[in-house]
C-alpha cells in the first residue's frame, strides 16, 4: 500500500476527491491544490486512467523536515529509493519551495539529486549510474520548511487526454472543462450547449462524462513500464474502465462565431470518438436561438487581460444576458475572470465558485 497525491487546480480539490470517492479509493484528502489517497499499484492504475479533473498521480516516498541543506540531503537518502529506481533507472528531479528556509528550486534540485545519486549508488553497489532506462520523475515539495519527496507515475499531464493536439486562442485545459461540467451536473439526461465552443473542450469533456468513457484509456503513463507496476495491472485497469461505459445517443451543442474554431472542435471531436454525440454549428452567441427546450449552458466566453479587450467583453456579457439570459428552462455555468460579471449581465448568479483557468483567477457564475 502507498500514499499518493494528486495536484490540481486551485478550487478543483472538491471535484478531484469525489472522483477518487466514486472509485472506491481509500483514505481520501482534500488539501491546498492537491488530494491524497492510499492504495496498491492497481489504485494508481485506476486513478491514472479513470480521473478527469487531477494534474498527475505522484506516489509518495516520505517526507521530513528539511531546514537545512544537509538536513534535505540526509532526508532524501534515507528513503528507500531502491525499491522503486532500478540500477539504469533515469532520476531527473524537479519541484517547488513555498515559505522556506530552503527557497532556490535549482539549489534543492541539485542536493535532491546528488543525495539520490549516493542513495542509488549503495545499493547497488557502484559509482556510475547509466540512467539508460525507464524514467523514474522525482518531485519534491518544500512547504513551510518541510520536505516531500514523490515519483511521477503518470508522465505527461493528465489534463492531455490526446484528442486535441491544436488549439485556438485562450484554450480552457480539459481537466477544468471536465470539472465545469461536472459542477452542472450534467450526466447526459438532458442538453448541453456550450455557445462559445472554440476547439471544442468543453461539449467534448461533456460527451465523454455522458458516456462514462475514461479519459486516459488512449494514452500512455510512465508507471507502466515500472517493474513493480505490471502490464496486467493496467490492462486490467483498462477493462474495468470499458466495462463502466453508458451508450448514447446525448443531446450536446457545440457553436462558435469562428468557422475555422468549429472546424477545429469538429476534428478534436473525432479524435476523442464522440463527433457523432456533438451538433457542431456556426453561430454567434448574441443572437443564436436555444438548440433544445431544456438543458444546461456551460461555456467560457471570451475575457479579455488589457483595457480594451476587457472593454470588449464587458459588452459582449450584456448582450449575452439579453439573449441567454432571458432563457426559460436552461440552467447556466459561466466561467470568467470579470469580478463584476453579474452586473454587466444583468442579473445576481444563484451561485458563485472561485476557480482558477491556469493562473488566471476566475468565477464560475451559476444560475439555476
Amino acid at each position: 500500500m502507498f500514499e499518493f497525491v494528486v495536484p490540481c487546480l486551485f478550487g478543483l480539490e472538491g471535484p478531484c476527491a469525489e472522483e477518487l470517492r466514486r472509485m472506491g479509493l481509500g483514505d481520501v484528502r482534500a488539501e491546498n491544490g492537491r488530494v491524497r489517497f492510499t492504495g496498491d499499484m492497481s489504485a494508481c492504475a485506476r486513478a491514472n486512467i479513470r480521473l478527469r479533473t487531477g494534474e498527475r498521480v505522484l506516489l509518495r516516498l516520505g517526507g521530513f523536515e528539511a531546514k537545512t541543506f544537509d538536513a534535505l540531503f540526509e532526508g532524501v537518502k534515507a528513503l528507500p529509493l531502491g525499491d522503486f529506481i532500478p540500477r539504469d533507472g533515469q532520476f531527473p528531479v524537479k519541484g517547488y519551495c513555498l515559505d522556506s528556509a530552503l527557497h532556490s528550486v535549482p539549489d534543492c534540485q541539485r542536493i535532491i539529486k546528488k543525495a539520490s545519486a549516493v542513495k542509488l549508488g549503495q545499493t547497488y553497489r557502484t559509482q556510475w549510474l547509466s540512467e539508460t532506462g525507464p524514467l523514474y520523475q522525482l518531485q519534491f515539495s518544500i512547504v513551510r520548511d518541510r520536505a516531500e519527496i514523490f515519483l511521477d507515475t503518470t508522465g505527461a499531464p493528465l489534463f492531455k487526454r490526446g484528442y486535441r493536439p491544436g488549439h485556438v486562442a485562450a484554450p480552457l485545459r480539459e481537466t477544468l472543462a471536465a470539472a465545469l461540467v461536472g459542477l452542472a451536473r450534467y450526466r447526459g439526461r438532458d442538453a448541453l450547449w456550450d455557445p462559445f465552443c472554440g476547439s471544442g473542450t468543453i461539449p467534448i469533456e461533456a460527451a465523454l462524462i455522458a458516456h462514462n468513457r475514461a479519459p486516459g484509456l488512449d494514452r500512455p503513463f510512465a508507471a507502466q513500464h515500472w517493474p513493480i507496476a505490471a502490464d496486467k495491472i493496467w490492462a486490467d485497469a483498462k477493462d474495468e474502465a470499458r466495462s463502466l461505459e453508458y451508450p448514447g445517443p446525448y443531446h450536446i451543442f457545440a457553436s462558435d462565431i469562428d468557422p475555422k474554431a468549429m472546424a477545429l472542435a469538429r476534428e478534436n471531436a473525432r479524435r476523442a470518438g464522440v463527433e457523432v454525440d456533438i451538433t457542431f454549428s456556426v453561430s454567434d452567441a448574441r443572437t443564436a436561438s436555444a438548440p433544445w427546450d431544456k438543458g444546461a449552458i456551460v461555456c467560457n466566453p471570451p475575457y479579455g487581460e488589457r483595457m480594451m479587450e476587457r472593454q470588449e467583453a464587458q459588452a459582449l456579457y450584456r448582450d449575452m444576458g439579453r439573449t441567454l439570459g432571458r432563457l426559460e428552462g436552461w440552467k447556466q455555468y459561466i466561467i470568467s475572470s470579470e469580478p463584476d460579471f453579474e452586473r454587466f449581465y444583468g442579473a445576481p448568479a444563484t451561485k458563485r465558485r472561485k476557480l482558477y483557468n491556469g493562473m488566471i483567477l476566475c468565477y464560475l457564475n451559476m444560475y439555476y
